[in-house]
């Protein structure tokens, strides 16, 4: 995450080591620390290898991998910028100076650090674009949300900014959830959402709510489709596949519960909305109409 001096990312400092405790790590130049597959993975503003040396010493580990690079590569390649999904605007903390008093949609500033969900993924952006339709055209028919897989938590605050009284906010990367947290603050909605990390595969959240959003991969969708208890919500948007994996997907859904409300696209990527049959027909229908 960006904390004083540093207010942009640069470039990237990556450690890989072949284990996760790693002990303290007080250093003025750390991004964050990325716990993945019993290792863990450091980013840092600036080269560091006597402090790895020392890591790699005191708690007798070893370098899988180290890596520099800029970090518009780890974006693959893109510039991460100010971009508008009417009515919300997201803002990188970068370029805040760019926010106008005069201007109309609703800010939302963004830390994306080296987490997914900067808006820039076009799941991401399916996502947002489809949640800010629903919410604009029925303001109070979603008060109660929970987003698995929240990232940087952007849509998350994108459904707070929008009038979702009620979100929870899931995911299993720790670092991920500092992010999250720190952008919830960013933008006063502490008292909306709460950021939570749990594995999806070891236990499911409550799903008893008025949406759940799904933006995962394939593996981890399968797993969630095929648990009865993650069929509890009103409605479902659910998205992280492309087209070749859709007829597996599908083959596993309880269609005798559901109604597919939409299908949308954007470059190779799919989402769907989903509703419950039982609440399908009581207005939401035409709140996506023309949309694709």
């Amino acid at each position: 995450m960006l904390k004083p001096p540093y207010t942009r990312y640069d470039q990237l400092h990556v450690y890989n080591f072949d284990r996760t405790n790693l002990g303290e790590i007080d250093d003025p130049d750390l991004i964050g620390t990325w716990i993945e597959d019993n290792t863990a993975i450091l980013f840092f503003h600036k080269e560091k290898q006597a402090l790895v040396d020392t890591i790699c010493a005191r708690a007798e580990a070893t370098i899988l991998y180290q890596a520099q690079l800029d970090y518009q590569d780890w974006e693959a390649g893109l510039d991460i910028t100010t971009f508008t999904v009417p009515p919300l605007t997201v803002v990188p903390l970068w370029e805040e100076q760019q926010l106008a008093k005069e201007d109309e949609n609703i800010p939302i500033r963004l830390d994306p650090s080296v987490i997914f969900g900067s808006g820039f993924h076009p799941s991401t952006r399916l996502c947002l674009a489809v949640l800010t339709d629903l919410l604009t055209s029925h303001p109070k028919k979603i008060r109660t949300m929970v987003d698995l897989g929240t990232g940087t938590g952007l849509l998350s605050i994108g459904a707070a900014k929008l009038g979702v009284e009620e979100v929870r906010a899931y995911d299993n990367n720790p670092f991920a959830c500092s992010v999250a947290e720190k952008n919830v603050a960013l933008n006063s909605c502490q008292k909306q959402i709460r950021v939570m990390e749990t594995d999806l595969r070891n236990g499911l959240p409550d799903t008893g709510v008025d949406m759940v959003v799904a933006n995962l991969y394939k593996s981890l969708l399968i797993d969630l489709f095929q648990n009865p208890d993650f069929w509890k919500a009103k409605y479902y948007l659910i998205s992280g596949f492309i087209p070749s994996m859709e007829e597996e997907l599908l083959a596993t859904l309880p269609m005798d519960q559901l109604k597919l409300l939409e299908r949308r696209k954007s470059d190779i990527w799919c989402l769907w909305l989903l509703a419950k049959k039982a609440v399908e027909g009581r207005g939401m229908r035409h709140a996506v109409c023309g949309v694709r």
